[in-house]
């Protein structure tokens, strides 16, 4: 039983043996490695970048070749254990994406792909623009600051300035959307220029915003009519009250005019003349106004 078992391991290993071998003798390549040897993952344009492939262990001669989204880009040729180096320059967006590297013997067919590597391109910001619902407060209302890149690769980090201080902590956003904080306009000094500023991975590429101030809100006025209207109607309320006390006039009972204002009785006799004769000095007064445009055409 047991020399069985030892028989058993001894064909295991030899069949493993046998897998790692080709026809010609050569031992099997294996899954190539993709490595970035020179330059980042994130690039810019004009950038250059070098990735290395090697698959060990495996038996020179060995072709390598470089592939983005199953297309391939470029190939090379070792004969000794020294990786492929393959040199890219990111010219265009259509240079970044996915990589992958595939090692194998010349005229064999089969062969191992590594593991992939993927480039992102690093697109400048466009300049932030700085906005709020409103540009006019008061002491004690709360406003807010919008802080918004149009173009550049996210995430994007913004920062919010009264001045040359910085008023809240960075906000960075990962999606296409604008940074916003909330404001309390406590003072006077509360009141000022605000800025914003914008930055993301692309090398020396922090712009900042237009300016932006706060300014007092007026205080509610009163609704009267303009100068010139209120003028008008004033000198017309006062042709009417001239009009009115004619009429007055010449139908105050001539009794009730003698009775002197100093008695209770004559105050009587004024109060109720008033109320008897009050209704027909209203009608005779609308009857005048409305005669006065026929009287100044006769004129």
């Amino acid at each position: 039983m047991f020399f069985l078992a030892i028989l058993l391991f001894s064909y295991s290993q030899m069949s493993q043996q046998i897998q790692k071998t080709t026809a010609n003798g050569k031992e099997m390549v294996s899954n190539p490695k993709l490595v970035l040897v020179q330059g980042t993952l994130n690039v810019v344009m004009k950038q250059n970048v070098t990735l290395s492939c090697l698959s060990e262990p495996g038996s020179p001669p060995v072709r390598y070749t470089l592939f983005k989204h199953n297309q391939q880009v470029s190939a090379s040729n070792r004969s000794d254990w020294s990786p492929a180096l393959f040199t890219l320059t990111i010219s265009s967006a259509s240079d970044v994406g996915e990589y992958k590297c595939k090692a194998e013997y010349n005229n064999s067919s089969g062969g191992k792909y590594s593991n992939s590597l993927n480039f992102t391109l690093l697109e400048p910001i466009s300049k932030p623009v700085l906005s709020s619902p409103t540009s006019q407060a008061k002491k004690g209302q709360n406003v807010t600051l919008s802080c918004f890149s149009e173009n550049g690769s996210l995430p994007i980090t913004y920062l919010f300035f009264k001045g040359t201080q910085n008023i809240s902590p960075q906000k960075t956003m990962q999606k296409r959307e604008a940074a916003v904080i909330f404001l309390f306009i406590n003072s006077h000094s509360d009141f000022g220029t605000y800025k914003c500023k914008a930055n993301n991975s692309f090398p020396n590429n922090t712009k900042y915003s237009n300016s932006f101030n706060f300014t007092v809100a007026e205080k509610f006025k009163s609704t009267r009519p303009s100068i010139g209207l209120t003028s008008t109607l004033n000198a017309e309320e006062s042709e009417d009250e001239v009009i009115y006390s004619e009429i007055g006039k010449f139908l105050s009972p001539p009794a009730v005019r003698q009775v002197s204002s100093g008695t209770g009785r004559g105050h009587l006799l004024t109060l109720l003349a008033e109320a008897l004769f009050k209704p027909l000095r209203i009608l005779i007064w609308h009857h005048l106004r409305a005669m006065q445009p026929k009287l100044q055409l006769v004129k």
